[in-house]
């Protein structure tokens, strides 16, 4: 039985970078470059991009991935690939990897179903250390802490904890990748969101509000995702120097 399945949800529209998952860098659009990560996972049967757009849906199937069509009315990733999940009751494990991040490589993709299936929990994600001050204060990078067996206590856009005793704190950064059993899904898309979701802009809190357990694992890795233009070249200029 094929047990673990990644599915990418990849829409079209963004209101920073229009179409930027069609945005090409050394002839490969974005997607194209997470969908590859995604399939050098030792822990994966499948992965499956799950769209909105039929520009999106012809061009995954010219690099060769599977790609399914969902609704244009999701409100959120999570959304998206339950439609998708609901499909294969085949899986019992689902990695929701965001399609702007072409930086992720497939050993933390792996650490992330790892975590899933082997901690005691509903979900799992990633953290990363951070200690430049701008990314702490940045409300787009998202902060999380945790308890002493890396189970989440708190996702917010603000720094956590908040630092009273100078030199006492440690902060962690949010990586937006998620690996639910396939009942936890299920029931989180269920779920009405909470006031703290609906506050803070971060569906993972509907989750925590609700009593699911969300592991973390830390990680290294500090992937580029691609929400702007300047996101966008600083990623060409990488690939430059690569070359």
């Amino acid at each position: 039985m094929k047990n673990t399945v990644i599915i990418i949800p990849a829409r079209y529209s963004s209101t920073r970078l229009c179409g930027k998952l069609l945005k090409e860098v050394n002839s490969k659009p974005i997607i194209q470059w997470v969908w590859e990560a995604a399939k050098q996972s030792k822990l994966a049967q499948e992965v499956i991009i799950a769209t909105d757009s039929e520009l999106i849906l012809n061009k995954a199937k010219e690099f060769g991935a599977n790609v399914e069509m969902t609704s244009t009315e999701h409100k959120s990733g999570s959304d998206r690939i339950c439609e998708v999940a609901k499909r294969h009751s085949e899986y019992d494990y689902i990695l929701n990897m965001q399609g702007d991040e072409p930086q992720i490589t497939s050993e933390v993709i792996d650490l992330a179903i790892s975590t899933l299936i082997e901690g005691n929990c509903d979900i799992s994600t990633l953290v990363r250390q951070i200690t430049d001050i701008e990314q702490i204060q940045d409300p787009n990078c998202v902060k999380c802490v945790f308890d002493n067996d890396f189970n989440a206590l708190y996702f917010s856009r603000c720094p956590i904890p908040y630092e009273r005793n100078k030199g006492e704190a440690k902060y962690y950064a949010h990586i937006g990748i998620y690996g639910y059993k396939r009942e936890s899904l299920l029931k989180m898309t269920s779920l009405s969101q909470s006031d703290l979701e609906k506050a803070e802009s971060l569906e993972q809190l509907r989750a925590l509000k609700n009593g699911m357990k969300i592991k973390v694992a830390l990680t290294n890795l500090n992937p580029i995702g691609i929400d702007t233009q300047q996101d966008l070249d600083k990623f060409i200029c990488i690939q430059k120097d690569k070359s």
